[in-house]
């Protein structure tokens, strides 16, 4: 019924479900960083992060390296980079949409106001 495609992107996206996830994503598209590192950055507890890392690991979106007694975690594909970019740009178009709807609606409003006086 599905292709493999489909059920790839459809997993790939669930991974993505989680704007903990997308955070760390955000974090690593600079470089790779340890788990120590991102927990600093999130201000989040390391538990959580390492669940989160575990789930993107799990997809392939994210790899990790031993250096030492730490793993240094870094993004499978750079392409991720873009797809993040994308869902920043869709983001901004609706949010200005948004916005110019609120605007009409106020100005409707403003002048029913100015008619009834």
């Amino acid at each position: 019924m599905w292709s493999d495609l489909q059920q790839f992107k459809a997993d790939f996206f669930k991974a993505l479900s989680h704007p903990l996830r997308i955070r760390i994503l955000e974090l690593l598209s600079e470089g790779e960083k340890s788990v120590h590192e991102i927990q600093k950055n999130l201000t989040s507890e390391g538990s959580a992060v390492s669940q989160q890392l575990s789930v993107l690991r799990s997809k392939n979106i994210v790899i990790g390296r031993k250096e030492g007694k730490n793993v240094l975690y870094s993004l499978r594909d750079p392409s991720t980079v873009d797809l993040l970019n994308v869902a920043r740009e869709l983001f901004n178009n609706h949010l200005i949409d948004t916005l110019s709807m609120y605007e009409e609606l106020e100005d409707q409003k403003n002048s029913t106001k100015k008619k009834g006086l």
